[in-house]
């Protein structure tokens, strides 16, 4: 059988190469508008793009025989997964293949911080020599913070520990052995902020990382540091990078990414700050890089039509699945479950074990997969699905044990996570109510019904009189709605377990002042939103 591959957003001309040694037919066209590609696509088997093409629903309407699309990067933002998986399209990426570069490239806008030299280099072209001006220091001795040590943080890290470096790192999903055997050390993530001489951020942009760096935090950084942002825009709060740099708080930047891709007029005006180095997202852009994956998604895709092997592919187990309706509700389960848990779980938890009794013990293997995927998601620099959970857990040194229960217990269908390095909240079980309705239903012993849903205080109290009028009465002064409540203890006056839903999202301030109140311990805060 003979396949047809469209070739799309100058992908190295190395993509057709490997194409054709493989016997399937492509085609190259210049840029086309989407009306001309809506027009044109019916007619492939495959399509390769990298990050100017939208891959849509509306687009995908018209794929009548697409059975695979390739992205030459990392990055599937510009693709509907979910659209494409629906439809029965194979999505695949090459997440090995801008690695270095992207290492390198930050590498190279530490070293041009730490000398100024893009600024002396635009003061020689002007004509001008001003060797004081542009005094820089050396980054031998000085310490290098690393929020997010997956596969390019680490590699950032090994290249300038080179350097003389000292490097440390948070990373909650690292194990302090990865850590270890690269030469860095694992610390909070305020201990980091208040440290570090330089830092590089490898994370994906998240309610969590979002505006890491802000003029509300900066009380946490040491004066001075010089920021790196080569991960994704919107990590440093670029409207308060000015004020940071002019007040002294910040001593440079170095930007590749930004929240607007080419930036607009207001961000332009911000970029001007001469104390800001920036480049236009070239963390990727090296022709070793460019052919290296325009090469590899060339192999998985010719294998994947050849029915041969799925390595790369996102969606391979969901496309799967999506003809076995049995498995979807604890497939949903499962990856609510991990969200959840992993905003529980202690730091650095290295050993885990997942149980899986009634139904559910059917399906383990998958359902692993999204609980890892839950777990990580948030906190990788690369898209988790359920095909590479398992690596990037490999990766930090996750030691996963799994077991089907056949113990007697009070649900038909129950998921239970264990944290074998302790912590407060070290074991947890779910399981599937009806349609769509996914509870916590006990938590270190405690009987309880939570809905893995919405934004949740989680705190642990004495069982005695008033304690939940005080968590109310908080919430109310501060003009929050409870949307739902549940309580769990052993016994009469021993410590209990409280869950309370709230109706909007919550801020430190908000939650310091429920975790002051007497009685109150071990609060957490769970969001699903």
């Amino acid at each position: 059988m003979s396949f047809k591959v469209l070739l799309l957003d100058g992908v190295d001309p190395i993509c057709g190469d490997i194409f054709k040694e493989r016997g399937i037919e492509t085609e190259q066209p210049a840029k086309l508008s989407p009306e001309e590609l809506a027009a044109k696509i019916g007619s492939y088997d495959g399509m390769v793009v990298r990050s100017a093409t939208k891959v849509t629903g509306d687009l995908l309407k018209h794929a009548a025989n697409m059975k695979v699309i390739g992205r030459a990067g990392v990055g599937v933002d510009n693709i509907d997964i979910k659209a494409a998986t629906e439809k029965g399209v194979l999505v695949m990426n090459t997440p090995d293949g801008n690695t270095i570069s992207t290492a390198e490239h930050t590498c190279g806008m530490i070293l041009a911080l730490a000398r100024n030299i893009p600024m002396a280099v635009s003061t020689v072209k002007a004509g001008g020599w001003d060797r004081k001006k542009y005094m820089g220091s050396e980054v031998h001795g000085k310490k290098m913070g690393i929020v997010g040590l997956g596969k390019i943080g680490s590699e950032v890290a090994k290249r300038m520990i080179s350097f003389g470096m000292d490097i440390i790192a948070y990373d909650p999903f690292s194990t302090h052995e990865h850590a270890q055997e690269i030469g860095v050390k694992l610390v909070e993530l305020d201990e980091l902020l208040a440290q570090s001489d330089f830092l590089s951020v490898h994370t994906p942009l998240t309610e969590k990382t979002k505006g890491l760096i802000s003029l509300k935090n900066a009380g946490k950084l040491k004066k001075g540091v010089r920021l790196v942002n080569c991960a994704r825009g919107g990590i440093y709060e670029e409207a308060d990078l000015p004020q940071l740099l002019d007040d002294g708080i910040v001593g440079g930047v170095a930007l590749d990414v930004y929240t607007q891709e080419p930036p607009n007029e207001e961000l332009y005006k911000i970029l001007e700050h001469p104390k800001i180095i920036c480049t236009p997202h070239l963390g990727a852009s090296t022709e070793e890089a460019q052919e290296k994956v325009a090469e590899q998604i060339a192999a998985q895709m010719a294998d994947a039509l050849e029915n041969k092997n799925y390595k790369g592919s996102i969606n391979g187990k969901s496309i799967a699945l999506l003809t076995n309706r049995d498995v979807q509700p604890f497939l949903a389960l499962a990856e609510a479950f991990g969200k959840m848990a992993v905003q529980l779980s202690p730091e650095h938890a290295s050993k885990l074990q997942f149980e899986y009794g009634g139904d559910s013990a059917k399906y383990a293997d998958v359902l692993t997969d999204g609980i890892l995927k839950g777990m990580l998601s948030q906190y990788v620099d690369d898209a988790v699905n359920l095909i590479n959970a398992r690596v990037f857990a490999d990766s930090r040194g996750f030691d996963i044990t799994e077991v089907t229960s056949t113990r007697p217990q009070n649900y038909n269908d129950l998921m239970t996570i264990t944290f074998a390095n302790g912590g407060d909240y070290s074991n947890i079980s779910a399981s599937v109510f009806g349609d769509g309705d996914y509870r916590v239903v006990e938590i270190n012993g405690y009987d309880i019904e939570l809905h893995l849903e919405g934004d949740i205080i989680l705190y642990q109290n004495i069982d005695k009189p008033g304690m939940l009028a005080s968590v109310s009465g908080a919430l109310a002064e501060q003009n929050i709605n409870i949307a739902a409540l549940s309580l769990g203890r052993t016994e009469k006056g021993s410590d209990a377990i409280t869950a309370v839903s709230v109706d909007k999202k919550m801020d430190e301030s908000e939650l310091a002042k429920i975790e002051a109140l007497d009685g109150i311990k071990n609060l957490r805060y769970i969001s699903f939103t």
